[in-house]
């Protein structure tokens, strides 16, 4: 990339990067807020949920305006709006004695402000970028959104140190700057927006389906699974860091980092290595889900903390690896006036899966640890499979 491109392009990463600690950051203050404001860990769960649910019904309505009128237009409000869910979170527990309902009811608006980030740099991306270069991009994009994720535990231990409520204001401090650097810094090609009719719209969007549907649900399916099972093993894990291993503070967010930063570093090399290699593509994916079925399998022998997120690691390479290549078929699978859309309905299935699983973990884990490690390892024996079948990467001239 040319110097004025990589600046572009670092700060087009700053959105995923930003928007992903709106889950992240929040893990290892789990059992603080949990004591702080008398919840159950059901209830810690939904603080992840009212984020996430109204990022996911909001994403496929962002897509749809951003290939109406731009990807900018959208992405720059709803990074205001992201931030100010935060400062609502943080005011409400600053000033109330009992935050919980008003907290939740800044998670929405930070949540609906999220609809419109990572998914609409995605599609901006592959505006941008053709064929290797684009794989490339999107494993960089992927990387970002990882490298959050490392950074989010701990920085989330670290801002709590201050108080729990205090990562709530980090999130107006970060989503602001990068709103304005995307408005001013970065470009977006004009003449690519679609102009008919919604009627229009939605009779060329259903004949991609048609054409590529197996393949896009598949993928859709993938993306879900490996977010949920990420998030709940996560917030599942913060839990007994401080129950069961006695691991407190920035050590914990340390900790948490282990498999967040095996899952963005392999996110970044399988870009790198996959860009312009379609015909790994499936067993790549493949492979990936099988790995993370077998390693959630294995985490119920282990009693000590060392092999413990040493598999945990092994789970983050085996989610990493098959997330470049998963975008890449979702960006790539049509034209630039649909791929608004059909990228973000990926991210809508992808906030619905971290949506359901911190809550889900919660109650899972009143039905002992081998029942949920060994159910989640089904999950994704079976996503696995479902790819074998269904997914087939495009031809090297496409």
């Amino acid at each position: 990339m040319k110097k004025k491109t990589a600046l572009q392009f670092a700060i087009l990463c700053g959105v995923p990067l930003v928007m992903v600690l709106g889950n992240s950051m929040l893990i290892p203050v789990f059992p603080q807020m949990k004591q702080a404001m008398g919840l159950t860990q059901f209830q810690v769960g939904l603080i992840v949920t009212f984020f996430s649910v109204p990022a996911g019904i909001l994403i496929p309505f962002a897509g749809l305006l951003s290939d109406r009128y731009g990807r900018k237009v959208i992405m720059v409000p709803a990074l205001f709006i992201y931030g100010l869910g935060g400062l609502i979170c943080g005011f409400s527990a600053l000033f109330m004695e009992e935050p919980y309902s008003l907290l939740l009811a800044g998670r929405v608006v930070q949540g609906a402000g999220a609809g419109g980030t990572y998914q609409l740099a995605m599609a901006l991306t592959g505006d941008t970028f053709q064929s290797s270069e684009r794989t490339k991009a999107l494993g960089l994009l992927e990387a970002s959104n990882g490298l959050g994720k490392v950074l989010s535990p701990i920085l989330g231990s670290l801002i709590a140190l201050l108080s729990w409520y205090a990562p709530f204001f980090a999130y107006g401090l970060l989503a602001f700057p990068i709103a304005l650097g995307v408005w001013f810094l970065v470009p977006e090609m004009q003449g690519k927006h679609t102009c008919e009719s919604l009627q229009e719209y939605w009779r060329k969007l259903k004949e991609v389906f048609k054409e590529k549907g197996r393949l896009l649900l598949a993928s859709y399916l993938v993306g879900m699974v490996a977010l949920f099972l990420l998030f709940g093993v996560l917030s599942y894990i913060s839990d007994i860091l401080e129950s069961t291993y006695n691991v407190y503070g920035l050590k914990k967010g340390f900790v948490l980092a282990i498999p967040v930063f095996s899952m963005a570093l392999t996110s970044y090399l399988s870009g790198q290595f996959l860009s312009d290699k379609q015909f790994l593509w499936k067993p790549i994916i493949v492979g990936g889900m099988f790995t993370t079925a077998v390693t959630l399998g294995l985490l119920p022998l282990f009693t000590s903390l060392k092999p413990h997120m040493a598999t945990l690691f092994l789970t983050g390479v085996s989610i990493g690896i098959l997330l470049p290549p998963i975008n890449s078929l979702i960006t790539g699978a049509t034209s630039t006036d649909r791929r608004g859309m059909i990228t973000c309905l990926y991210g809508t299935v992808r906030f619905f899966g971290v949506a359901i699983g911190p809550p889900s973990f919660g109650l899972a884990a009143g039905l002992g640890t081998w029942a949920m490690f060994l159910g989640c390892a089904c999950i994704a024996a079976t996503t696995a499979i479902i790819a074998a079948v269904s997914i087939t990467p495009p031809r090297p001239s496409e």
